[in-house]
C-alpha cells in the first residue's frame, strides 16, 4: 500500500533525532560467574541449579544446544560436560548497579530497563567529548567490558525501539548503528518478531495483512497503524520512523503496579506444613517490599507449582487497602487450603500483589477495629526495623519454622550460590558486604 500523501511524513534522513543508546549484556548471569571464576571462561555453564532449570546459559552452552528454560535433566542429557551453578541474584544485583554507574560516568540520562539492560540519551555531548555519537556509544561499551569483565551488545539509533533493535543484531559483543538516514536500507530487512511490542499473535495478524517486515509497517498510513493496533501500534510506527516518542525514565522506580514474589525449592514436597510456610514467606517478601515503597495492596492471587509443571492458584480482594502481613496472612492461609492438594508434590510457590496505591495516611472501614488495626503497623514498623538492622526476615511468622526443620528441602544438592559460603571475615549468612569475591589467583 503506498505511503498517504496527508498522513506520512518521509523517514527521517538525518545522522539521530535523537541519539539513544541501548546496552545489553550477553549472557549476563553466566557473564558475571565467568567473570567471577576466570577457569569458566570458555566453558558451558549454565545457572539456574537450585531451580532444576536453565535459567540463563553462557554462549558454549547455547552453541552446543542448552537454552532456557530447559530442564537441567535434559541439559545434562544433551550435554554431559555442562557445568550447573546455583544463580547468585545478589552478585548480579552489584554487577547491575555498577554497569548503571559506568554508564552515568559518560551522561545522566540512564534509565534502568531491567538487570542486565540500559537506555541511555547521548545528546548534547559530541560537543564536550569531541567525538560523534557512535564515537561516544563505542567508548561506553569499551568502559562496561573493562571495568566489569562482561560483554555486552550496544545498539544506538534515533529511538528506543530501533536502539533495542540494534543491540540484538549481532550479538554477543555486538556494535550496531543505525542512523536516520539508513532506515531505508535496513527496515526492510528487519522482521517483525524483533520489534520489543509486536508478540507472537500481533505479527501473525500483521502477516494477514501483507505486512511482513518494519518496512513494510512503516510503509502504511499512521492512522492504518492506529486503526489496526490502538495506541501502542501507532506508538511504534512512529518509533521505527525515526520519530522519538517513548522518553527515558531515568528517574527511580518508587511504584509498581503489581508485586510477585515465587519460590522454587527442590526436591520438591507434598508435606503441607513445609509447602504451607513457602508460601507463607513469599508473602512476607512480598509485604516487605510493599512497604519498602510505602504501599499498599487490594487484591492477593497465590499459586502452587506442582512436579509436573502445572499450577493452580486461587484471588480474593481485601476489604480495604492494606500493607500488613498479619492481616493478609489468614486471607493467605484459607487461599491455601482450597489450592492445596494432599498426596501432590510441589515445587513452587508464589504471591502476586495488585491493585496497588500509595500508603499515605490510614483508611478504616466503619466497623474496623481501629486500636487492632494500629497495632498490626505497629509490628510491621518493629519488623522492619529489625530486619534492616540485623537481615531480612530475621524476625518472621511462626509458621516459617518449618523452613528450619525441613533443611532436607533447602539446599540438599549446594544449591546455595558461592558468595553466601565463602564469607569474609565478620560476615553472616544474611549479612554481607556489598562486594563480589572474586576468585584469582595473585
Amino acid at each position: 500500500m503506498p505511503m498517504s500523501e496527508n498522513t506520512n511524513k518521509p523517514l527521517q534522513i538525518t545522522s539521530f533525532s535523537r541519539p539513544i543508546l541501548h546496552l545489553d549484556c550477553d549472557a549476563f548471569f553466566t557473564s558475571v560467574e565467568q567473570a567471577l571464576h576466570p577457569e569458566l571462561r570458555g566453558k558451558p555453564v549454565v545457572t539456574g541449579k537450585e531451580r532444576g532449570i536453565v535459567a540463563c546459559a553462557s554462549y558454549e552452552a547455547k552453541a552446543l544446544g542448552v537454552k532456557r528454560p530447559m530442564a537441567l535433566w535434559e541439559a545434562r542429557k544433551k550435554l554431559p560436560d555442562l557445568i550447573c551453578l546455583p544463580s547468585d541474584y545478589e552478585t548480579y544485583s552489584l554487577y547491575s548497579r555498577r554497569m548503571f554507574s559506568i554508564m552515568r560516568e559518560f551522561t545522566p540520562d540512564v534509565e534502568e530497563y531491567s538487570i542486565d539492560e540500559a537506555f541511555a540519551d547521548l545528546s548534547g555531548l559530541r560537543r564536550f567529548y569531541r567525538t560523534g555519537y557512535a564515537q561516544i556509544a563505542w567508548k561506553i561499551k569499551e568502559a562496561v567490558q573493562a571495568q566489569l569483565g562482561l560483554t555486552v551488545s550496544v545498539g544506538l539509533s534515533g529511538t528506543k525501539t530501533l536502539a533495542k533493535i540494534a543491540s540484538k543484531e549481532k550479538k554477543p559483543d555486538g556494535f550496531t548503528v543505525i542512523r536516520g538516514s539508513q532506515l531505508h536500507e535496513f527496515l526492510p530487512q528487519t522482521p517483525l518478531e524483533k520489534v520489543c511490542g509486536f508478540g507472537p499473535n500481533t505479527v501473525a495478524f500483521l502477516h494477514k495483512r501483507g505486512v511482513t517486515n518494519c518496512w513494510d509497517y512503516v510503509s502504511r498510513p499512521e492512522g492504518w497503524a492506529r486503526k489496526a493496533l490502538g495506541k501502542i501500534g501507532a506508538e511504534l510506527w512512529h518509533e521505527l520512523r525515526g520519530d522519538c516518542v517513548y522518553p527515558l525514565v531515568t528517574a527511580e522506580k518508587t511504584d509498581y503496579a503489581s508485586i510477585g514474589k515465587t519460590k522454587t525449592f527442590t526436591p520438591p514436597s507434598s508435606d503441607r506444613d513445609f509447602v504451607r510456610a513457602q508460601l507463607m514467606r513469599n508473602m512476607e517478601s512480598a509485604f516487605i517490599k510493599l512497604r519498602r515503597y510505602r504501599l499498599r495492596a487490594k487484591w492477593l492471587c497465590i499459586f502452587l507449582r506442582n512436579q509436573e509443571f502445572k499450577s493452580c492458584g486461587a484471588e480474593a480482594e481485601f476489604d480495604r487497602a492494606t500493607s500488613s502481613v498479619y492481616e493478609a496472612g489468614p486471607l493467605v492461609s484459607s487461599l491455601f487450603d482450597r489450592v492445596y492438594r494432599g498426596g501432590t508434590s510441589y515445587r513452587l510457590t508464589g504471591i502476586v500483589l495488585s491493585k496497588i496505591e500509595p500508603d499515605r495516611s490510614a483508611q478504616y472501614l466503619l466497623f474496623d477495629d481501629v486500636p487492632k488495626v494500629e497495632s498490626f503497623r505497629a509490628i510491621d514498623r518493629v519488623i522492619d526495623e529489625v530486619n534492616e538492622l540485623y537481615g531480612k526476615h530475621k524476625l518472621h511468622l511462626g509458621t516459617s519454622l518449618w523452613l528450619a526443620r525441613h533443611k532436607q528441602h533447602v539446599s540438599e544438592r549446594g544449591d546455595l550460590p558461592q558468595r553466601k559460603t565463602d564469607l569474609l571475615k565478620g560476615e553472616t549468612f544474611r549479612q554481607r558486604l556489598g562486594i563480589p569475591v572474586w576468585h584469582v589467583k595473585v
